[in-house]
C-alpha cells in the first residue's frame, strides 16, 4: 500500500508556472505508475499525465501537452507536475495517483486503474 500526499498548489496568474509535488510513503514506489489527474468544480476528474515505474515513458492528455511535464525520483519517492503556461481552465483540484505496475513502461490515463489517491492540492489561475 501507499500514501500520497501533494503539495505545490496555490493561485497564480495566467502565464505563470506551477510545479506540483507528490510524495509517496512506503519503500516500493518504484513498483508503481503514477499519474496526474484534475477535477474542476462542477466537472468530472480528468487526466493530464502519467509516468511509467521507470520514469522513461510519459504520456500527457492534449490539453497539457507542450506546458505540463511529469516526472519522478524514485530515490526520492516523489513525483512532479511542472505546469508552465498556465491558463484560467487549468483552475482544478490536482490529484496524483499510482498503481501497481509490472511493466516498467507502462502508463495509462485510465481513471480507473489507479488504485491509490492523494488528497489534492488547489490550483487557481486567474485571468
Amino acid at each position: 500500500q501507499v500514501q500520497l500526499v501533494e503539495s505545490g498548489g496555490g493561485l497564480v496568474q495566467a502565464g505563470g508556472s506551477l510545479r506540483l509535488s507528490c510524495a509517496a510513503s512506503g519503500r516500493t514506489f518504484s513498483s508503481y505508475a503514477m499519474g496526474w489527474f484534475r477535477q474542476a468544480p462542477g466537472k468530472e476528474r480528468e487526466f493530464v499525465a502519467a509516468i511509467s515505474r521507470s520514469g522513461s515513458r510519459t504520456y500527457y492528455a492534449e490539453s497539457a501537452k507542450g506546458r505540463f511535464t511529469i516526472s519522478r525520483d524514485n530515490a526520492k519517492n516523489t513525483v512532479y507536475l511542472q505546469m508552465n503556461s498556465l491558463k484560467p481552465e487549468d483552475t482544478a483540484v490536482y490529484y496524483c495517483a499510482a498503481r501497481p505496475s509490472v511493466s516498467r513502461l507502462s502508463v495509462s490515463n485510465g481513471l480507473g486503474e489507479y488504485d491509490y489517491w492523494g488528497q489534492g492540492t488547489q490550483v487557481t489561475v486567474s485571468s
